[in-house]
């Protein structure tokens, strides 16, 4: 049985998240809810679907597996239990290669790359409250695409566990990345 939706003056776990109405997305960032109304574009989920096509290509017999949005990534700041997290979140997409990381919810803990598209509605929470979850939480890289320009951003933690920029890539180029020796994204597909 699901309760009704967040209120915007509490702060909220796990165990809250998963009370509220199935029809109803939701994202927890440092115990605040965001709400994750409206839908995406046409464009943002054609960019989504191709980049998740090449990834999942280049994972093929590979440890790791690309997840695309619906997909819960519990980020735990410390040794909370599952209904303690205050960091619930769903990227565009999510790539794991630890399989231990993997439960029937979705991810517990940091994956190894976050990609989020970003629209008019959603910049300020990627650029800024997930850019900070993501760095806090040692993921090691997050790609900012950002549909109006064609444009990709790179972000990988550096020796001190901070995101610098790694690379900036527009749609004539093909993104490539240390994280993932051999993966080369050809952006002209992904900007089509």
């Amino acid at each position: 049985m699901s309760i009704a939706s967040p209120k915007p003056d509490k702060k909220y776990s796990y165990a809250d998240y998963l009370q509220w109405p199935d029809e109803e997305r939701w994202e927890i960032i440092d115990g605040v809810p965001y709400d994750m109304s409206p839908a995406p574009s046409t464009k943002h989920q054609a960019i989504s679907m191709e980049l998740g096509r090449q990834i999942a290509n280049y994972l093929r017999d590979k440890e790791c597996q690309v997840f695309a949005a619906p997909f819960d990534v519990r980020l735990p700041l410390n040794a909370e239990k599952d209904e303690e997290i205050y960091n619930i979140v769903q990227p565009d997409l999510s790539v794991i290669c630890d399989p231990s990381k993997l439960d029937e919810q979705g991810c517990k803990d940091a994956p190894d790359l976050v990609i989020e598209i970003i629209s008019p509605f959603t910049a300020k929470k990627e650029l800024n409250e997930k850019f900070n979850l993501y760095e806090r939480s040692g993921i090691p890289e997050y790609w900012v695409v950002f549909p109006k320009f064609n444009v990709v951003v790179v972000y990988s933690l550096d020796d001190e566990g901070r995101y610098q920029k790694s690379g900036e890539f527009t749609s004539d180029q093909v993104l490539s990345t240390k994280l993932f020796p051999g993966l080369e994204i050809k952006l002209e597909d992904v900007f089509r």
